[in-house]
């Protein structure tokens, strides 16, 4: 995988909970079992704007759900809190699974899209750039907001003024320029 976030060594370079998210990831082996289905770390770990309760966000890329269930189960079942949830949302299948590895609740999400095309990936890659463009104050302004209980993509819609739905609305801005996006910003 040469694309941004798909190898989580960079993960080992980053703060402590990055550093111990790697161990935990690589201890279940999460990413050679699910090597075949393009796995990538997504959410707000990868990018250092999580909170005491952020979760570890892996999306993947699946057209066979009998098939990923099955990895799923044989792999995970004995983690606890195991569980997998499937559902179809505006016509396209997806299925998540939950379970909880050591200090961390891992959920391990299905859509039969490839994972660059994932909404978890393009808001990830957004969130990203506008933390570049923002600085630290703007980062700190995020990471409250989220303390306060917002949802990261709305958190980050508050801090840019941005009406309507955030999940739409944020994806829309993958195509601004950095100048576009700073007076945003600011």
């Amino acid at each position: 995988m040469s694309y941004i976030f798909g190898n989580i060594s960079y993960l080992l370079k980053g703060n402590d909970k990055q550093k111990r998210a790697y161990k935990v990831l690589k201890k279940i082996e999460v990413f050679d079992v699910l090597t075949k289905f393009n796995p990538i770390l997504v959410g707000t770990i990868p990018i250092n704007i999580d909170i005491e309760n952020s979760d570890l966000d892996i999306i993947c890329e699946v057209y066979d759900f009998d098939e990923f269930e099955k990895v799923l189960r044989t792999n995970f079942y004995k983690m606890k809190k195991f569980k997998i949830n499937r559902y179809e949302k505006d016509g396209i299948k997806n299925m998540v699974s939950k379970f909880i590895c050591d200090e961390f609740i891992i959920e391990i999400f299905g859509q039969s899209l490839p994972t660059v095309e994932q909404n978890g990936y393009k808001h990830m890659l957004i969130e990203k750039r506008l933390l570049n463009i923002g600085g630290d104050s703007f980062k700190r302004k995020i990471i409250q907001l989220k303390k306060e209980g917002i949802k990261t993509e709305p958190a980050f819609a508050k801090c840019l003024n941005i009406e309507g739905n955030p999940y739409d609305e944020l994806l829309k801005l993958e195509y601004f320029n950095d100048e576009k996006l700073s007076k945003m910003i600011e």
